[in-house]
Formats: structure tokens, C-alpha cells, sequence
């Protein structure tokens, strides 16, 4: 029961940081929304930024794993990384990265969340970054952090035009990368 507690607050808190933000949304809210009782959220939880944290990490563990998946279902096609964004991007419930947000929102670069966060994007760079080196691109990483800096443009452009056009631009601008640093 005590799990279960937990995993409701962070589904709860996940859902609602996602939609509202996370500095919208206050502990009474997450309190009520998840049927959890106020004893019960401390007992797992000593602040809202520890319940931030714990909603990070576990969405780190589902992304990274599904831009695993993803890739592999393209068989790690170097450009396939841009056709992963695209299905979550294009869902309608889409409203921005995730981390993104939280650093925004966070905006102390030394804070815990802006850590966190950091850390899922040099682990989205280093997922890129062998993948790019298994199909023999040279220098892997730093092609990777160009990737990663078109997936991150990408995700303002969707927001901003609410199409997917940006991931296509960005996907067309990588394409244009490759033949230059293949070894």
C-alpha cells in the first residue's frame, strides 16, 4: 500500500507539473488530485522538490528507454532519432520537454531539478553518440551534441508553429551533417 502511495504521487505530480508546470502546482493540490493523505506524502516525500525529483528521474528512466526502443525499432538509424521525437512530439497533449521545462522553471543552474535534468540530456547525447559511432561517424560525441541541440530547437519550433515541420527541418539539417564527418 505504501508503494502504491508513492507511485500515485508521482503519477499525479507528473501528470499535473507536465500539463500546469511545476511551480503552478502546490502540495494540497498533488494531496488531493492523488488521494493520498498528508502523512502519507511526508512519510515518502520530505518537500515538493523532493516529489520534483523523484517525477525526473522516473520520467529519465521511461524516455531513455523509449529512444532506446525507438531506435532500435529503426534499426538505430542515425536519422531515426528525429522520427522517435516526432511520435511524441506530435501527440496533442505535447507541451515541451519535460526537462526543459523543469530547468526553466528551476532556473538555478547549481540547483538539484537543473542537475537532474541536465544529466537526461548528456544521457540522450550519449545514447546518439553510439549510435553514431556503431554506423562509424567520427567525432561521435560531438555530432551527438549537434543532435541533441536540433532535437531541443526542434521542440521550441513545435510548440511555436504546432506542427511537426521543426522535427522535419531538423531531421533534413542532421541528414546534411553526416556526409561531411563520415569516417
Amino acid at each position: 500500500m505504501a508503494i502504491q502511495a508513492r507511485e500515485r504521487l508521482i503519477a499525479t505530480a507528473e501528470a499535473l507539473f507536465y500539463q500546469r508546470g511545476i511551480n503552478t502546482v502546490g502540495i494540497s493540490e498533488l494531496i488531493e488530485t492523488s488521494g493520498v493523505g498528508r502523512a502519507s506524502f511526508y512519510r515518502h516525500f520530505d518537500s515538493k522538490d523532493a516529489l520534483v525529483h523523484a517525477v525526473l528521474r522516473h520520467r529519465n528512466e521511461i524516455a531513455l528507454a523509449s529512444l532506446e526502443a525507438g531506435l532500435a525499432a529503426n534499426d538505430s538509424s542515425l536519422l531515426g532519432v528525429f522520427d522517435v521525437i516526432a511520435e511524441r512530439y506530435g501527440q496533442a497533449d505535447f507541451r515541451g520537454c519535460a526537462f526543459i521545462n523543469a530547468m526553466v522553471e528551476a532556473a538555478d543552474r547549481g540547483s538539484e531539478t537543473h542537475r537532474i535534468a541536465r544529466e537526461h540530456k548528456l544521457a540522450q547525447i550519449r545514447i546518439i553518440a553510439r549510435v553514431l559511432e556503431q554506423a562509424g561517424h567520427s567525432p561521435s560525441h560531438e555530432l551527438a551534441c549537434d543532435f541533441q541541440l536540433l532535437i531541443d530547437g526542434a521542440v521550441m519550433g513545435v510548440l511555436r508553429e504546432g506542427n511537426l515541420e521543426p522535427v522535419q527541418r531538423a531531421k533534413q539539417i542532421a541528414a546534411r551533417l553526416l556526409p561531411r564527418l563520415r569516417t
